[in-house]
C-alpha cells in the first residue's frame, strides 16, 4: 500500500511538471484535462506546503525531518525520471525552440521549488547540520550539478539523524518505567575551565536531559569560568551543599569534566565535603596536569598574556562572573603545579573515585583549537583528547579509556556533547546514561 502511494504522488508529480507538453496534442477531452490537472495540481500543492511522508511518522521535530527526507527522495526521483525522458523526446523528435524552453522550464521550476520545500525542513528542524555545510548551500546552491552534491550531503546527513534520533526515542520509551539514571544520590554536574553553566546553552550539551528523562535528578556546580582550583572548590562546596538543603539528600554523586574535577577533589579533600559525596567521576580531567600549559607559558610572550587575561576578565565580567582570573585557572591546569595535587588533596576513604578519558585518533577529529593542541600533546606526551593527555586523566579506583573504532576519536568536547554531534561508534547520551547506572547498581 505504501509503495502504490509513492507510485501515484510520484506520477501526478510528474504529470504536474509536464502539463503543457501532455495537454498540447493530448486526444482526451477538455473534462478529461481539467480534472488531471486539478489532480495533479493538488497533490503538488500538499507536497509543497505540507511535506510528503512515506509512512506515517512522530510529530514535532522529528516528524518534520522525515517529511523533509520524504520531500527530497521524491523529488529526487521525479527528477531522475524527468530528465530520462527529456533525453528520450528531444533525440527521437524535432522541436520548436520555445516548446522546448517549455518542456525544460516548466519541470525544473515544479521540481525544484519541491526540492527547495524539502531543504527548507532539513533545515529548520535538522539539529546534526555543520556550519560548512550551510557555507555551501548558501554558495552553490544556484551553480548545476554542483547543488546536487549539496542536496546529497544535506539529504544523507538528515536520513542519518532521523535513524539515530527515532532509535533513540523507542529505547528511551522502552525503558521509561525502569528509570535506570535514578541513583540514591543526586547527580551534581561540575563543569570545566572557561565555561558557565548556562541552561540555555547547557554545557553538558544534551546529556542532562537525558539522564532525567531516564530518572536522574540533575543539579550543576555552577563555579565561575575561571579561577584557582581552591577558589573553584568554595563554589562547588556551595553547591553541594545547596543541593544536599535542597532534595534531603544525604549526599551526592559528583560527575566533573575537565578542571571541574580537580575543583571537586579539592572540595573533598580540603573543605569537608567528603562526608556529603559519595561518588566523584572525573571526565578528562587533567590531574597530572597538562604539559601544553607549561609550553605555552614558556613560548608566548607575557604582554600576549596580559591583553588575552585582561579582555577574558572583562568578557567573562559581563557574562556573570564576579571575580574572573583567567590566569589563576591556566596555572593550576600546569604539570609543574600539579606534581603536587596527590599530596595536597588525597583522596578520602569515604569517597569511590573513578576516572575516565577519550581519546582523538587524528588533527581530524576536532575543530580548532583542539586539533591543534591534538598536534602539540601528540608530541609532547603522545594520546590525548586535544587538551589532556591519556595518562594525566588516570585517577581513582577505576579508570576507563573510551575510544571509538571509527576513524573519528572523541575529544575533549565531544565528552560533554558540546556540539551536539551524533558521533559515529559513540552515544554520548548512552555513555551517561551508563554510566549514572552503574552508579544505580552499586547502590550510589
Amino acid at each position: 500500500m505504501k509503495r502504490i502511494k509513492y507510485l501515484i504522488t510520484l506520477l501526478f508529480l510528474l504529470i504536474f511538471a509536464n502539463l503543457p507538453l501532455l495537454w498540447a496534442d493530448a486526444p482526451v477531452t477538455a473534462g478529461v484535462k481539467a480534472a488531471v490537472t486539478f489532480i495533479a495540481a493538488l497533490e503538488w500543492l500538499i507536497v509543497f506546503f505540507t511535506g510528503y511522508q512515506r509512512r506515517k511518522t512522530p510529530g514535532g521535530r522529528l516528524g518534520g525531518l522525515k517529511k523533509g527526507i520524504d520531500t527530497i527522495h521524491i523529488t529526487g526521483t521525479a527528477a531522475a525520471i524527468e530528465a530520462v525522458l527529456l533525453i528520450l523526446w528531444l533525440t527521437l523528435t524535432d522541436h520548436s525552440i520555445a516548446l522546448i524552453l517549455t518542456a525544460v522550464g516548466v519541470p525544473l521550476a515544479a521540481l525544484g521549488l519541491l526540492m527547495i520545500s524539502g531543504m527548507f525542513r532539513l533545515v529548520i528542524h535538522g539539529r546534526q547540520v555543520k556550519i560548512s555545510r550551510f557555507a555551501l548551500l548558501i554558495m552553490f546552491w544556484w551553480v548545476p550539478v554542483v547543488n546536487l552534491f549539496v542536496i546529497r550531503s544535506f539529504y544523507k546527513n538528515a536520513r542519518r539523524e532521523f535513524m539515530i534520533e527515532s532509535a533513540k526515542e523507542e529505547l528511551d520509551t522502552s525503558r521509561e518505567a525502569s528509570t535506570v539514571c535514578a541513583t540514591k544520590y543526586p547527580l551534581l554536574l561540575v563543569h570545566g575551565i572557561f565555561f558557565r553553566d548556562w541552561q540555555l546553552v547547557n554545557y553538558w550539551g544534551r546529556v542532562p536531559a537525558e539522564l532525567e528523562r531516564n530518572g536522574a535528578k540533575v543539579f550543576y556546580g555552577k563555579q565561575q569560568s575561571s579561577l584557582a582550583v581552591a577558589e573553584s572548590a568554595v563554589e562547588v562546596k556551595s553547591a553541594i551543599e545547596r543541593v544536599i538543603a535542597e532534595t534531603g539528600a544525604e549526599k551526592v554523586n559528583i560527575i566533573a569534566h575537565s578542571k571541574g574535577g580537580l575543583d571537586s577533589r579539592y572540595a573533598i579533600s580540603c573543605l569537608g565535603m567528603d562526608k556529603y559525596v559519595a561518588t566523584l567521576t572525573t571526565i578528562n580531567t587533567p590531574h597530572k596536569g597538562c604539559d601544553m600549559v607549561d609550553y605555552l607559558l614558556k613560548k608566548v610572550p607575557g604582554s600576549i598574556v596580559n591583553i588575552i587575561e585582561k579582555r577574558y576578565n572583562r568578557f567573562f565580567s559581563k557574562l556573570g562572573d564576579k571575580t574572573p582570573d583567567f590566569m589563576a585557572g591556566v596555572r593550576d591546569l600546569s604539570a609543574v603545579r600539579a606534581k603536587s595535587y596527590d599530596t595536597e588533596m588525597p583522596d578520602s576513604p569515604q569517597v569511590s573515585y573513578r576516572s575516565i578519558m577519550t581519546v582523538m585518533k587524528n588533527s581530524r577529529s576536532a575543530g580548532f583549537p583542539l586539533n591543534i593542541g591534538y598536534l602539540l600533546i601528540k608530541k609532547l606526551n603522545g594520546a590525548n583528547d586535544g587538551l589532556v593527555w591519556e595518562d594525566s586523566a588516570k585517577h581513582g579506583e577505576r579508570f576507563r579509556l573510551v575510544t571509538s573504532d571509527k576513524k573519528r576519536g572523541i575529544s575533549h568536547g565531544d565528552a560533554i556533547d558540546l556540539m551536539r554531534e551524533n558521533i559515529e561508534g559513540f552515544d554520548v547520551r548512552e555513555f551517561y546514561v551508563g554510566l549514572v547506572s552503574e552508579l544505580r547498581e552499586e547502590g550510589f
